[in-house]
Formats: C-alpha cells, structure tokens, sequence
C-alpha cells in the first residue's frame, strides 16, 4: 500500500526544493540528500529539464524516496510528472482543480495556501497537505492560529525562509514539516556540499 505524506516525512520532515537542479545533478545530489537522512525530493517545473530530472531521481531512488514537482501550474504539467514517475504535486497557489488532477493521476498533493478560505476549499478537493507560502509573510502565531480551525492531523509546511535557525518556533506551532530551498540547495552546489547541509540540518531537527 502506498505510504501516505505523513508517513513519508515521519523519519525527516524536510522536503528538499531543489530549484534549479539540472538532470546531470539529479542522481548525486539526490543520493546526497538521501544519505542524510531526506526522503522527499520536490523539482520545481521552473528548473532546466525538470520533468527529466524527476525521472532519474524516480527512477534511481526507487521506493527510498517520493519525488515529485514543484511549482505545478497546469492539469498538463500533472500528467508530464506521473509519467516521468513523480509521485508529488507542489504548488505555489490555491486551485482545487490541480488537487483534483493530482489525486486521479495517483500522486499525493501539497498545495499553496495562504487563507483559511483556500485551505478549506485546497482540503475539499483532496489535498493530503498544505503549503503555507510564502511562510515569511505569516509567523507562527498564524500558524498556531490557523491549526485551530483546520481539521485535527491537517498536515501543515511552511515554504519561505526555512532554515536551522528559524524551523523551531514554527515546528512548536504545529508544523508537520518543512519545505528548504535555497539553505540546502543553490543551483551548482557540489553534492557533497549538499549532503553536508542536510545533515546538519538533520541534526539540529534532532537536536544535535
């Protein structure tokens, strides 16, 4: 049985946004990531080649990791990801229709959402989480705030700015995971480089 988001980001609740990878970059520095401990992989569409880079990580990586897309703007762009065998969908806004495409072409959704208006309606469409973006221009006093609303065990991960020095607050409000963009990845960045990153990152998650 598929695992559900959750599951997956059970042992490290980082997801990895790696903007910008090329296809040549994806297996070492997916195998990078994966050896510290990440187990969810995100292309955005608007890297180079995605939709190919998706494949290798998917194809490489096997069940030791979901990877998916980010940056999801068409019902197209959906179905590109579920045949390169990505089997997530980020998106940067609020469009149930894009939730409702993700979920018939059998691939676990995480939407943007900033209100509580586009977080009921991002759920009733069947999202499995929520992406509060741009995590910036909230705090985790939304987020505290926010969680008293939604329905108990709605997973929330706040996108924008996440780092070593400002997960904590938002994890103690109830976030169920992170999305780390630049501070674990730039485009270029060695795959040892990298790897090193997520393992102190690990590491402060764990208290290390």
């Amino acid at each position: 049985m598929a695992l559900t988001l959750a599951e997956w980001l059970a042992p490290c609740p980082l997801v990895a946004i790696l903007r910008g990878l090329t296809p040549e970059e994806a297996i070492p520095v997916g195998e990078a990531l994966v050896g510290a401990g990440l187990r969810v992989l995100e292309v955005p569409l608007n890297s180079p080649e995605p939709i190919e880079s998706i494949r290798r990580l998917a194809t490489h990586l096997g069940d030791r990791a979901l990877v998916g897309a980010g940056t999801v703007m068409t019902p197209a762009q959906v179905e590109a990801v579920a045949g390169a065998g990505g089997r997530l969908m980020v998106t940067p806004h609020a469009d149930p229709a894009l939730v409702r495409a993700a979920k018939a072409a059998g691939l676990l959704a995480a939407p943007g959402f900033f209100t509580p208006a586009e977080a009921f309606s991002l759920l009733a469409a069947g999202a499995d989480a929520l992406k509060l973006f741009p995590a910036e221009a909230a705090s985790p006093a939304v987020l505290r705030a926010l969680r008293a609303v939604l329905p108990p065990g709605t997973l929330v991960l706040p996108v924008g700015g996440m780092a070593a020095d400002t997960i904590g607050p938002w994890r103690a409000a109830g976030a169920g995971g992170f999305g780390i963009g630049s501070s674990l990845y730039k485009p270029g960045d060695a795959a040892a480089l990298v790897g090193e990153r997520a393992r102190a990152l690990v590491e402060t998650l764990h208290g290390g």
